[in-house]
């Protein structure tokens, strides 16, 4: 492209389109977003008053000044949304999950390929902070060979409130809204697993979807356990890992989705976390465990559009690949496969555990 500024148009304004997509999108060089299409026009203004806000996805598709469309609406409308920006000739990021099932997923793909669209689906956490840490020590080797790794997002929300996500819809409840995040990151770490057991449950008062999964993904040597929960009052590990030579554990969320919903926009400093992990190891060869602070790496959510413009405007890998996206859908799918007929799913493909992270 020529030009060294691509238009965004936003389509959706609630907690994604407004805590997170919006504000990363203004922070990355290369991108300016135009438009916003949202039915609650005056809350756009509000917060963003140069921008011009439509009421209909089809009136900014046909903009010929859009380069780049971003869907972050209700689950259940990513597909048909996509299918049509890039009908249009747009290139689209979609919010997680990519879709609903793994078949409009790879339709979606097949399109992006054959218009040449740039397609790519915000995993943000990625570039949270512990998982950033995470992948650091898993690379250097840190703790020895990991034999197991628990990875948890536990809130306290008892009360079931009016959101789409918490109704009986295609693409609602906790495994749909969590679990993308898990899974990616696990995928990420690892690779595609050999096979996946998911359990759901429903267990507010009132809910009608699940509220809480506990899922297990079965690799060579190693066992991955993800869970999150409505109902964790107390404290968990956001991660626990254990490894021949230690262990690392950390609590606490990383803190970039918080400062978004304050209305903290990236500067210096963004993405410290304020919690430490620890790490637990033989100090020195001694047979004493010694345990002490890692502060880690800073999380950095802005890298994400940044990647998107350098992707458009000069032909780099997009941060997150519509076959990575792809891989989460089809743990998605073969987890509810699990769930429905209580046994394990074995995956069809797996490329096990990636040998960088083994301990040299």
């Amino acid at each position: 492209m020529k030009t060294q500024t691509l238009n965004v148009g936003l389509v959706g304004y609630g907690m994604a389109g407004r805590t997170f997509h919006a504000p990363l999108i203004q922070a990355a060089p290369g991108l300016e977003l135009t438009t916003v299409v949202s039915r609650d026009a005056e809350r756009v203004r509000a917060d963003l008053p140069d921008v011009e806000v439509l009421s209909r996805a089809p009136a900014l598709f046909a903009r010929p000044d859009i380069d780049l469309v971003v869907i972050a609406t209700p689950n259940d409308t990513h597909f048909p949304l996509a299918k049509a920006a890039l009908g249009a000739g747009k290139h689209v990021v979609v919010d997680k999950p990519f879709s609903i099932t793994l078949s409009e997923a790879r339709l979606l793909k097949s399109l992006a390929d054959e218009g040449e669209r740039l397609l790519s689906v915000f995993h943000n956490r990625r570039w949270d902070s512990d998982f950033l840490t995470l992948e650091a020590l898993l690379q250097a080797g840190t703790l020895g060979r990991v034999v197991a790794l628990e990875s948890r997002f536990d809130r306290f929300r008892p009360e079931v409130t009016d959101r789409w996500r918490e109704h009986h819809r295609p693409g609602g409840g906790i495994w749909y809204d969590l679990g993308p995040h898990l899974l990616d990151q696990a995928r990420a770490l690892f690779g595609m697993p050999k096979a996946i057991l998911l359990e759901l449950a429903t267990s507010r008062e009132g809910a009608e979807v699940d509220d809480d999964f506990l899922a297990l993904l079965e690799y060579e040597g190693l066992r991955v356990t993800l869970q999150a929960s409505s109902l964790v009052a107390a404290p968990t590990p956001r991660f626990a890992v254990h490894g021949t030579r230690g262990s690392y554990v950390k609590y606490g969320l990383d803190p970039q989705e918080a400062w978004l919903k304050a209305g903290r926009t990236p500067a210096p400093g963004w993405g410290e976390d304020p919690l430490p992990g620890c790490l637990t190891l033989r100090d020195g060869g001694e047979p004493e465990l010694v345990s002490r602070e890692h502060a880690g790496l800073p999380g950095d959510y802005p890298v994400y559009y940044a990647g998107i413009a350098e992707a458009l405007l000069h032909g780099t890998p997009p941060p997150v690949s519509v076959d990575e996206a792809l891989e989460v859908m089809t743990l998605l799918e073969a987890g509810l496969d699990s769930y429905r007929q209580g046994r394990w799913m074995k995956l069809k493909e797996s490329n096990g555990l990636r040998k960088r992270l083994h301990a040299h």
